[in-house]
């Protein structure tokens, strides 16, 4: 696989779905993806808590995880990077051991807040966010690990003040600038108006009717789209419905009668079985049945 910091040198737009453990990180790429997105929020609620109660050694052990089964480039989302200044150091160093190939850090107030998933914002000074870009940069040791700084300040200032807050971002050092917004226009402008490369996330319903193209992203300088919650919102109400026919004494609809061993061949297929078999083949002789 290749780099991310290789992958953004193309006139491409990276697309990098959700991933929060090394089956999903397999899947995607074996669906054709060329990143990945431990997301923050999605791995929140897999864990009945929130991003705000995510650890850095948690997402780190994740990538451990991914890492011993795919390349895949991982893109971390770090939240406020668990820390102040001093602290970020540690961050980084952490994120270069786990094996990611991206870390997003924001602008928001440490210990978060909760607010966040109802679209009220707490963020720090853009002074302060700058010396913790600037910070992460001091302790990168991987010249290959990119630095996206975000801001969601479109929730709380005017998009010339978050052009700002992005702007000064850049300037200490940030390889990615990541304004969060999911209106069309917004990107156009953010995109003519900030030097890229960019961030932004994928629509939760993808590309297919949203009013702006990957392809019309990759001029604006969008390199990077990270889709946060789509295929965890996917497994969320495929078990739901599972467990709800199980109760109910109903084939499952969305399995279809016989489609549970069907998918649990495939998933197999995904997870290697047919590997670890051709070594016991070869280590402890054929199978007996």
């Amino acid at each position: 696989m290749e780099r991310i910091r290789t992958l953004i040198q193309n006139n491409e737009l990276i697309i990098a779905p959700a991933a929060l453990n090394p089956l999903m990180a397999r899947l995607a790429v074996e669906i054709g993806f060329k990143a990945i997105y431990l997301s923050g929020g999605s791995q929140g609620w897999v864990t009945c808590g929130t991003e705000a109660t995510i650890t850095l050694p948690e997402m780190a052990q994740i990538a451990v995880g991914i890492r011993t089964v795919t390349d895949v480039p991982i893109v971390l989302d770090a939240g406020g990077g668990w820390g102040d200044p001093a602290h970020i150091h540690h961050t980084i160093a952490l994120t270069e051991a786990a094996g990611f190939d991206v870390i997003e850090i924001e602008d928001q107030l440490l210990p978060r807040r909760f607010h966040h998933h109802v679209g009220v914002e707490h963020l720090v000074e853009p002074d302060f966010m700058v010396k913790k870009i600037e910070a992460a940069v001091a302790a990168r040791r991987d010249p290959n690990l990119v630095i996206v700084g975000r801001t969601n300040a479109l929730r709380l200032e005017s998009m010339d003040d978050a052009l700002r807050r992005g702007d000064a971002y850049k300037k200490a050092g940030a390889d990615m600038i990541f304004i969060h917004t999911r209106i069309p226009e917004e990107m156009r402008i953010i995109g003519e108006r900030l030097p890229g490369p960019l961030m932004i996330f994928a629509p939760e319903d993808g590309f297919a009717e949203f009013g702006i193209k990957p392809d019309e992203l990759a001029k604006l300088g969008y390199r990077l789209a990270a889709s946060s919650g789509s295929a965890f919102a996917a497994m969320y109400k495929a078990a739901r419905l599972s467990y709800q026919s199980l109760l109910d004494n109903t084939i499952d609809p969305f399995l279809g009668k016989g489609g549970a061993v069907a998918a649990m061949k495939q998933a197999r297929d995904t997870a290697g079985l047919a590997h670890y078999l051709q070594i016991e083949k070869q280590t402890v002789g054929p199978i007996k049945m």
